[in-house]
């Protein structure tokens, strides 16, 4: 069990972090919509109703349509080796922290009027500003998601099993679905909650893509406060939202659990190399398919903006970069690019420290702490990641634009927010790592004379280091990404990239809006083949 003192130390300044950054804010907007004649009044309103359905009915197609792309993918990462695997693994990972005014940019690039796909075919294909396109845009978010966690257990299935079954007569799919599916069953189920929960909040997809017909309660909350000055309606919607998300939240801790232990499984097994003679085969076929599909409906927004940054009037040019480094161009969003770049990496430095810090003191006390109320402090710890960050952005105007906490408007405030979003992941990075090392270790420590944090300085943090680089890096993508909570508290001149590039798409300058997403984008894929070096992961 802890010592008193370290417990005092390590976990108390954590949890007063996310009471006062997390569930007082978000306890103020509740407080408001936990009543009766609110609530009431939303469900008996026919729009509204509409609003609830299509959010979840969106979320299941999402879902659906995610795991159609990502298990495929999945297979191919864990059952074969090929050069550039690590590159190509890091390169589907960063859509999944690209900032999503950055995707209603690649659409819009791709499948707008004068996008790439309509002149190519002559004709508009209807994916704007429709249930498509959120599906869409949803399914290039969180695909990595499932390629990731799905590979990840799929390479330690135990081959025994398989061999097993082919003794006696199991072939082809009968196998996969006989044995293979139900060994894996943890990581889909876990990666499907996971991608529904992010489907669920999401806010900028349905609000560019989508549009009044298909706004989802996250839009219709922004919509009811921001534009309708209608707090009361907003906080109903609220209250109803995170009472379905921390509902899928709940389901997915749970299936996590599961995911967890079976990914703790010791075999891993050698992925096969894949030769030219696989290519030229049926299933080369099927691999030269799919990987066509991704790159179309997945890389293809990435590459569409990464054109528009270096071409004008169909011309190459680095123009739209030089303005990013000249300070004496000063875009309408209020500061210019320099500054803007130069906030969104010291927020993402200060999320990193503080968001790692948390997720260390409670991932370890959730480890050593042995006291009753264990579940529910592991329920509340990761209660953030099933928030949406407009209520969280809210939540924060309500609670400090007056003394004693009078912080809207400081950076602090951006850098509490930011950390708040981030820290789960970096927790689920951290607490992954510190469950592999083995406890016997810790002992052996302190029979030695070593102190509670003696030993863990010493002996499991070093052991611990891949996973808690990775939550850092993880921490760091989230950070410069984010836009929701920001864009509800920040001030002109703590401008971030992604405000600038949603600054830039305002006033339809989208060379420089895809100059700036490709500074995130390097950036991302920079942090991520660094988490492809560790070996670790983060979902």
């Amino acid at each position: 069990m802890l010592s008193r003192r370290f417990w005092l130390v390590v976990f108390l300044p954590a949890l007063a972090f996310l009471v006062v950054f997390f569930y007082y804010p978000v306890t103020l907007i509740l407080e408001d919509g936990l009543s009766v004649s609110a609530i009431s009044s939303v469900l008996s309103n026919p729009y509204y109703r509409h609003v609830i359905a299509f959010t979840i009915l969106q979320a299941v197609g999402s879902t659906l349509l995610t795991l159609a792309i990502g298990l495929p993918g999945a297979y191919l990462f864990a059952k074969y080796d090929f050069p550039g695997k690590r590159t190509l693994k890091a390169i589907l990972t960063v859509p999944f922290v690209m900032p999503s005014i950055m995707v209603a940019l690649g659409f819009i690039l791709l499948f707008g009027r004068e996008g790439f796909f309509t002149s190519i075919l002559g004709r508009n294909l209807g994916i704007l500003y429709s249930w498509k396109a959120i599906l869409l845009a949803h399914a290039f978010y969180n695909f990595p998601v499932v390629v990731r966690m799905v590979s990840s257990l799929w390479e330690r299935i135990n081959p025994h099993y398989e061999e097993a079954a082919m003794s006696l007569g199991a072939r082809g799919f009968t196998l996969f679905r006989k044995v293979t599916l139900p060994m894996l069953y943890p990581a889909i189920l876990a990666s499907s909650l996971l991608t529904f929960i992010f489907s669920f909040l999401s806010f900028s997809i349905p609000l560019i893509l989508g549009g009044y017909r298909y706004s989802t309660i996250e839009v219709a909350i922004f919509t009811s406060i921001m534009t309708l000055l209608d707090f009361r309606t907003g906080a109903a919607l609220a209250v109803i939202q995170m009472t379905l998300s921390f509902t899928f939240m709940y389901l997915y801790l749970k299936s996590l659990d599961r995911y967890s232990k079976a990914e703790e499984q010791r075999i891993l097994r050698e992925p096969r190399r894949l030769k030219l003679k696989d290519m030229l085969s049926l299933k080369g076929l099927g691999i030269t398919i799919y990987s066509a599909i991704v790159f179309v409906f997945i890389l293809s927004p990435l590459l569409a903006v990464v054109y528009d940054s270096i071409t004008w009037k169909g011309k190459f040019t680095l123009e739209f970069y030089r303005r990013l480094f000249d300070s004496s161009y000063n875009p309408i969003f209020g500061s210019d690019s320099l500054h803007a770049i130069a906030w969104t990496f010291a927020f993402g430095f200060a999320t990193v420290l503080l968001a790692t810090l948390i997720a260390l003191a409670i991932a370890y006390s959730a480890l050593r702490w042995d006291l009753p109320g264990k579940t529910l402090v592991d329920v509340l710890a990761t209660l953030p990641l099933g928030s949406s960050a407009i209520v969280i952005g809210l939540g924060y105007i309500k609670a400090f634009h007056r003394p004693p906490l009078l912080l809207l408007g400081s950076p602090y405030l951006i850098v509490a927010a930011h950390t708040v979003i981030a820290y789960p992941f970096a927790l689920r990075a951290v607490s992954s790592s510190l469950r592999k090392v083995k406890s016997s270790l810790r002992e052996a420590a302190m029979s030695l004379g070593a102190t509670d944090f003696k030993a863990f300085l010493k002996v499991e943090l070093p052991l611990a280091f891949g996973g808690v680089l990775v939550g850092a890096v993880f921490s760091f993508a989230m950070s410069i990404a984010e836009l929701g909570a920001t864009y509800m508290i920040y001030q002109p001149e703590y401008t971030t990239i992604t405000i600038a590039i949603y600054r830039y798409l305002g006033s339809r300058q989208f060379g420089s809006a895809s100059a700036m997403a490709v500074i995130l984008m390097i950036v991302s894929l920079v942090g991520f083949l660094l988490i492809e070096r560790t070996g670790e992961e983060v979902w």
